[in-house]
């Protein structure tokens, strides 16, 4: 990271308050995305072993899905901040507009495309004969609630850009409550099985779109901001999104490769693999609460023209990263006996998923790094740089992973490869920051 004078204890504090402001209501909102899938994980687990594998594929397929699109959020954040920093509520909310229309394009596009091809998907994963036809059925009606989902994207990637976390929270609270409620109504209640499960996550999703929207609509009338579709905002979102999708595309390229490889491996490692990657999620969304923070602040700072906040809010909140890695960490190691039970009896996937959690917990510090750099070098709108670090790392993983298998790796060497994704991912990273090429000031890039 840039070298700047130490901070005083002082503005320390400021920063420590302003980071745990933002960040707290963050990590609810956040971890309710994780939680939603872990609450299908359960409830679909105890249905059998191939419902939960066929859960497993289907919903890498729905996250690759939607969370290509994440920069609906991560960029509306970093724009609508640094208009913030600027002083210009209307051109920010204005921002946050295009970024909604945009989202509703998007959706139906994915909806256009994943319909006809779900079967010819799940393939693609290598999935058993008799984990396929639930992955199937899931993929398919989940698909559906992709466009209330984009549009929960971008609308938080509003608020959090006016420097509000607090909406997000209450609206991710209610919509898991319903997803939860409806679940286990639709899958026992009204024996729809994994379909069940599927409907009940769209139906929550499209209550949480509709909070957003009102939220936002609100703001947009009281500041004046025009609620019309402008296809220029709606091309320059999309633009200055490319970079971050172009990254995200690489990720969810190697968490894909991951679950393919686990697939591989047969019908308990891919359910131990699902189990794992629930966690693993919720724990990436927990540290990503810190860099959802940076975002807004570092997007505010440097709109502002203050370079030297912009740099010791950097430098805190790594150190803010690390500190929760440990404790995450720690946690992973001593609850890994009663985690597993909560979603499935099955002694096999037991046995797998127990030594690739420790692969999984000793990886946390460094993963508290990753996120927070990630989120401070987006919130300063540095998205090709990104792009280009995430290819790397894609080119460093997949051969690494592909070979597993060949090598009579199991399930703990999937995990060993995505632990040496993160670090790669955390050197570039660091690479970066500690440059000083990311700080530009103004209300744009």
């Amino acid at each position: 990271m840039t070298q700047a004078p130490a901070a005083s204890k002082a503005t320390r504090r400021r920063h420590d308050r302003e980071i745990v402001a933002l960040a707290v209501p963050a990590f609810g909102a956040l971890i309710t995305e994780p939680l939603f899938l872990m609450a299908d994980t359960a409830i679909v687990g105890h249905l059998g072993t191939a419902q939960l594998a066929g859960l497993g594929v289907a919903s890498a397929l729905l996250a690759t899905a939607v969370s290509i699109f994440v920069f609906l959020a991560y960029a509306t954040t970093a724009a609508v901040a640094r208009r913030v920093g600027a002083g210009d509520l209307q051109a920010a909310i204005r921002q946050g507009m295009d970024g909604i229309w945009l989202a509703l394009l998007l959706g139906a596009g994915v909806i256009a495309v994943v319909l006809p091809t779900a079967p010819a998907l799940v393939e693609l994963f290598g999935t058993s004969s008799t984990a396929a036809p639930y992955a199937i059925t899931y993929l398919r009606i989940s698909t559906l609630g992709i466009p209330a989902m984009l549009i929960v994207l971008a609308a938080t990637g509003v608020l959090r850009g006016l420097q509000d976390t607090r909406t997000p929270l209450y609206v991710a609270v209610a919509g898991f409550v319903a997803n939860a409620a409806l679940n286990v109504g639709l899958v026992y209640g009204a024996d729809l099985g994994i379909a069940g499960s599927a409907w009940g996550t769209v139906i929550a999703q499209f209550g949480m779109a509709a909070a957003y929207l009102f939220v936002v609509v609100r703001g947009a009338r009281k500041h004046g901001a025009s609620l019309r579709p402008d296809a220029a905002g709606i091309r320059a979102c999309a633009q200055a999104g490319a970079p971050l999708l172009v990254r995200t595309l690489s990720l969810r390229a190697i968490l894909m490769i991951a679950t393919a490889v686990a697939a591989r491996l047969g019908d308990a490692d891919i359910a131990a693999h699902q189990i794992i990657l629930s966690l693993w999620s919720l724990l990436a969304f927990a540290l990503d609460a810190i860099a959802i923070a940076g975002q807004a602040i570092i997007g505010r700072h440097l709109g502002a023209d203050d370079t030297q906040g912009a740099r010791e809010a950097c430098r805190r909140m790594v150190e803010w990263g690390i500190a929760v890695g440990v404790v995450l960490g720690g946690l992973v190691i001593a609850g890994r006996p009663l985690f597993l039970p909560l979603f499935t009896s099955d002694s096999a996937v037991h046995d797998i998923a127990l030594p690739a959690l420790l692969m999984v917990a000793l990886s946390q510090p460094i993963c508290g790094i990753v996120f927070v750099l990630d989120g401070v070098l987006m919130g300063a709108g540095d998205g090709p740089y990104l792009a280009r670090a995430m290819l790397l790392t894609l080119a460093v993983f997949a051969p690494v992973a592909l070979l597993i298998p060949a090598l009579g790796g199991g399930l703990t060497a999937v995990w060993a490869a995505m632990t040496l994704m993160m670090t790669v991912r955390m050197l570039t990273l660091w690479l970066r920051t500690r440059s000083g090429r990311w700080i530009v000031t103004g209300a744009t890039r």
